[in-house]
C-alpha cells in the first residue's frame, strides 16, 4: 500500500487530505513534531511526503528530508502566490488550497509511476554494475589462472577471485594438490579460536567424505593429518560459533575423476542466485589449470627420472666398454703373436680359426669404440680438434682405406669430387669417422657387382634438397655449405623406416640387414658429430633400389662448443 505523510500544523489540511486518501485506499498519516517525523521516516520512509509551506524553518527542514529520504516524492502545499524560488528544487510537485480532488490523486499517481520507473532503472543499473563487476572479477581471475602452473598459487587465486566477486566472511578450502599432505586453508575476515578451527576441520572432513559417498576416497583425511593454514584479514576481531548460522555454499574442485579439493564459503548476508553462479564458475574454472599443472608436474618428474636413467645408462656403457677393452687388447695381442708364427708353425685349419677369431675381435673392438663414442657425445666429453680442412682430402683417405674391402665384395667404389672446394673448419678425424661409417654401411648393404659413389659439391642453403621427412628436424642458417653424398645400389630403406634410420640401436628389418649385423650406433654417432660441426645429415632411399646419404657443413663455420 502507498504510504503518504502530511507535515502540517493546520488541522484543516489533515482533515482534507485524510478524507481524500482514505477513499482511495492510501495509507495516510499526519505529523507536525519534527523530532518524531525524522524518527519515523528514518525507520520506514513513506512513498510521498506532503509539506505545508507554512511550517517554521522550511528550508532546513526540506534539506534534512531530502538527505533522509532520497527516493521519496516531495509535494509542497502552497497557500499563497509567493514562494521562495530556492525551495523549488526540493519539490516534485505542488498542491494549492483550491486544487480539485481528482487532480490531487492524478498528481500523486503520476509521481508514483515516475518513482517506480526510476526505482526500476536504478535497480537495473545496480544489477548491471554488479554483473559487470563480477564479470571483471571472473576475467581477472581467469587471467591469473592462465599465468601459472603452480598449484598452490592457483588455489590462492581462486580464493582471491571469490573474495573480489562475493566479499565472503570466511572460506574453508581443502587442497589436495599434494596428495601426501591434505591442507585446509582458512581465509577469514576475523580471528578464529582453536575450538572453531577444530569444528571447521571436522565439517570439511564430513564434506569431503560426502563427495565420495559410496566410493573409496583417494586419501583418508583425519583431524590429525589435516594441515591448517590460516589467513586472517582483521585479527583484532574474532568470529564465534555464530559463523555456522551464516549463509553458505559448497563446491568440489574436480575435473572428471581427478579431485583437487573442495571449498565452502560463508557470508553473513544471504547469497543471491548470481552469487551462486559466480561461485560455481570460479570453482570449475580453477580445475582445468590445476589439471594442467598436475600433468606438467608429472612431465617434470618423468623427465627427471628419464634423465637419471640416461645418465646411468651412459655411465654403465662407459664402464663396461672400458672394462672390455683391457681383456680384448690382450686377446688381440695374443692372436697377433700366434698368427705371426712365433709360437710355432700354424696349420691351415688353425690359421682359418685364428683369422675368424681376429675378425671377431676387430668387430668387437669397433662395437666398443662406438659405445665409448656415444657415451662421450651424450656426456658432452667428446674432444674435437677443429682446423681448416679440404673435404676432398677426407674423401680420398676413406676411399683408399675401403677400396680393398669393396673390391673383395665385388663392388665398384668411385668418387665424383668438385675441384677447388673452399676449406671448412672441422675435425678431419671425426669427418673421416662419419664418412667411413656411411661407406662401410653402403658396402655392407649393397649386393655384389654394384657401384657405390662418393661425391662432393658446394651448395647454397636455399638450394639444398632435404628429404621432406627430415625438414622439420633440420634447421640450416643461410649461406654456402659443402655437401658430401654416399650413394649406393643396395637394399634401400622403406619409407616408414626413414625417420628411424638415425635412431640409436636401430636396424632396418630384412634378411640382408640381419645377416650384416651391427650395433645400429654408427648413424646416430655420425648425426651428433655433424651437429657439433653445425651441420646436418639426411637420407633418400627407395626399397630394393638403393640409398643416398648426404651431409652438409657450412663453409663459414664456427662449431658449437662440445
Amino acid at each position: 500500500m502507498v504510504k503518504i505523510l502530511l507535515v502540517s500544523e493546520d488541522y484543516k489540511n489533515t482533515e482534507k487530505f485524510s478524507g481524500i486518501f482514505d477513499k482511495n485506499s492510501y495509507e495516510f498519516s499526519a505529523m507536525s513534531d519534527e523530532g518524531l517525523i525524522f524518527d519515523v521516516i528514518s525507520a520506514d520512509a513513506p512513498d510521498v511526503i506532503l509539506i505545508d509551506t507554512k511550517i517554521p524553518n522550511l528550508k532546513n527542514f526540506n534539506k534534512k528530508i531530502k538527505s533522509t529520504c532520497e527516493n521519496t516524492i516531495i509535494i509542497f502545499l502552497i497557500n499563497s502566490d509567493k514562494i521562495d524560488k530556492e525551495l523549488l528544487k526540493y519539490a516534485n510537485a505542488f498542491f494549492t488550497a483550491d486544487m480539485p480532488e481528482d487532480f490531487i490523486i492524478s498528481t500523486i499517481n503520476v509521481n508514483l509511476r515516475m518513482k517506480n520507473s526510476l526505482d526500476m532503472l536504478s535497480n537495473s543499473n545496480k544489477d548491471l554494475a554488479d554483473s559487470l563487476y563480477r564479470l571483471n572479477a571472473l576475467y581477472s581471475t581467469s587471467s591469473q589462472f592462465a599465468g601459472t602452473l603452480d598449484k598452490a598459487k592457483l588455489i590462492q587465486y581462486m580464493i582471491e577471485g571469490m573474495d573480489k566477486a562475493l566479499s565472503f566472511s570466511l572460506t574453508s578450502t581443502l587442497s589436495m594438490c599434494n596428495s601426501d599432505e591434505p591442507v585446509l586453508i582458512l581465509n577469514s575476515l576475523y580471528e578464529l579460536s582453536e575450538e572453531l578451527v577444530e569444528a571447521l576441520k571436522l565439517r570439511t572432513i564430513l564434506n569431503y567424505n560426502s563427495v565420495f559417498e559410496g566410493k573409496e576416497a583417494p586419501v583418508k583425511i583425519t583431524s590429525e593429518n589435516l594441515k591448517i593454514i590460516k589467513q586472517i584479514k582483521y585479527p583484532a576481531s574474532r568470529f564465534t560459533f555464530n559463523l555456522f548460522q551464516f549463509d553458505n555454499m559448497f563446491a568440489p574442485i574436480r575435473l572428471g575423476e581427478t579431485f583437487f579439493g573442495c571449498i565452502e564459503i560463508f557470508k553473513e548476508t544471504s547469497f543471491t542466485p548470481e552469487d551462486a553462479t559466480c561461485f560455481q564458475t570460479i570453482a570449475q574454472q580453477v580445475s582445468v589449470p590445476l589439471k594442467s599443472a598436475a600433468l606438467y608436474q608429472e612431465i617434470i618428474e618423468t623427465n627427471a627420472k628419464l634423465e637419471k636413467l640416461e645418465r646411468l645408462k651412459s655411465e654403465f656403457i662407459s664402464i663396461v666398454s672400458h672394462e672390455l677393452r683391457t681383456p680384448l687388447t690382450s686377446i688381440k695381442n695374443s692372436l697377433d703373436i700366434l698368427m705371426s708364427g712365433r709360437c710355432g708353425e700354424i696349420t691351415p685349419s688353425a690359421d682359418k680359426f685364428l683369422s675368424m677369431a681376429m675378425r671377431n675381435v676387430q668387430r668387437l673392438s669397433g662395437i666398443i669404440n662406438d659405445l665409448l663414442d656415444l657415451s662421450k657425445i651424450e656426456a658432452g666429453k667428446m674432444d674435437f680438434n677443429f682446423a681448416p680442412v679440404n673435404i676432398n682430402t677426407v674423401i680420398d683417405y676413406v676411399k683408399s682405406a675401403l677400396s680393398e674391402v669393396a673390391k673383395s665384395k665385388g663392388l665398384n667404389l668411385i668418387t665424383e669430387e668438385t675441384d677447388n672446394l673452399p676449406e671448412i673448419t672441422a675435425d678431419s678425424q671425426r669427418l673421416e669417422q662419419v664418412l667411413t661409417n656411411l661407406v662401410s654401411n653402403a658396402i655392407k648393404f649393397t649386393p655384389e657387382n654394384k657401384t657405390i659413389k662418393i661425391s662432393s659439391s658446394i651448395v647454397n642453403s636455399k638450394d639444398i634438397k632435404i628429404n621432406e621427412y627430415f625438414k622439420d628436424s633440420i634447421k640450416l642458417t643461410d649461406g654456402d655449405y659443402v655437401e658430401v653424398c654416399v650413394e649406393d645400389e643396395g637394399i634401400g630403406i622403406a619409407e616408414k623406416d626413414l625417420l628411424h634410420a638415425f635412431d640409436k640401436f636401430a636396424q632396418i628389418e630384412n634378411s640382408l640387414s640381419r645377416k650384416a649385423g651391427g650395433t645400429g650406433l654408427g648413424l646416430p654417432i655420425a648425426k651428433q658429430l655433424l651437429e657439433a660441426h653445425n651441420g646436418a645429415i639426411w637420407c633418400d632411399s627407395e626399397l630394393n633400389k638403393g640409398s643416398k646419404f648426404c651431409f652438409v657443413i657450412p663453409v663459414s663455420n664456427i662449431p658449437s662448443p662440445v
